[in-house]
């Protein structure tokens, strides 16, 4: 009798078994299947960016990543559902949790967006000189969320990215080739010929100022006390603020030598004596 018993209690709970069984090695192929397909969705994410040097790295990263946990998120809610757990209610609540942390996150969420466009469209990269956000400095990086500058100065400016993006970007970096506008005054009695001819051969004997094109140098204003060149010499953008911070003492010292006066505003003072 007792024998029977075994048997039926055996029986009884065999199916029962063989269903947590099933579900059990199913549950490991769906994740062991999902976890390499989550792991090739990354890397060829990741390839795209590799293959094409005008993509940027930390953009493809960052869609890899988020492809693979989506792709984990429905792995996850596949195991769950094979040992009969209700996943609707799981679902909602996911989405009530991320409706509620990007509320609480949207200044973080606007950075992001932002990063996902500076990253996109390029504006800037790494090395440039540019001046966003009311500042200027070299890019020392790029991130998701923000922008890292250095001034001339040495100090480490982190913009977020959403103040960036939407404003106005200048990109002093851009162009491989530069124009540096700087404006010089002589006075009304000077030769303007004598003048320019100074200053061509300051900017000649420069040693960074391109012959191709030409330097700009042109009659700009005829100011109150002076007659104003506007002078515009060409370079590399790497010689950019060695030119500017060189040549207007260079020019100053060249006009001197030539006798050539640079003004300075004058003011005419008339006393008039009322007692009289």
């Amino acid at each position: 009798m007792s024998e029977l018993f075994e048997k039926l209690d055996i029986n009884q709970y065999l199916p029962t078994a063989l269903d947590w069984a099933t579900n059990i090695f199913l549950a490991l192929i769906i994740l062991i299947i999902g976890s390499w397909v989550a792991g090739r969705v990354y890397r060829a994410v990741v390839g795209i960016a590799n293959k094409h040097a005008q993509l940027d790295d930390t953009l493809f990263r960052f869609f890899g990543s988020l492809a693979r946990y989506t792709i984990l998120a429905f792995v996850g809610i596949a195991v769950l559902n094979r040992f009969g757990v209700q996943t609707a209610s799981i679902i909602a609540l996911l989405g009530a949790a991320g409706l509620a942390v990007g509320l609480a996150l949207q200044g973080t969420l606007t950075n992001l967006a932002a990063g996902v466009m500076l990253l996109i469209f390029r504006p800037y990269k790494v090395n440039d000189f540019v001046e966003v956000a009311g500042k200027f400095g070299k890019v020392t990086e790029i991130d998701m969320f923000t922008t890292v500058l250095q001034t001339f100065d040495n100090q480490q400016i982190i913009i977020p990215n959403g103040k960036i993006w939407g404003e106005q970007i200048v990109n002093h970096s851009h162009h491989a080739v530069r124009g540096v506008d700087m404006s010089f005054g002589i006075a009304y009695g000077e030769s303007i010929d004598d003048a320019r001819k100074v200053i061509d051969k300051v900017l000649e004997g420069h040693p960074h100022v391109l012959s191709d094109p030409p330097p700009f140098v042109e009659v700009e204003t005829l100011n109150n006390s002076s007659v104003d060149f506007i002078v515009r010499p060409y370079c590399d953008g790497q010689h950019y603020f060695a030119i500017r911070y060189s040549v207007p003492e260079q020019i100053k010292k060249a006009l001197d030598e030539a006798n050539i006066e640079i003004p300075f505003p004058h003011r005419k003072v008339i006393v008039v004596n009322e007692t009289q």
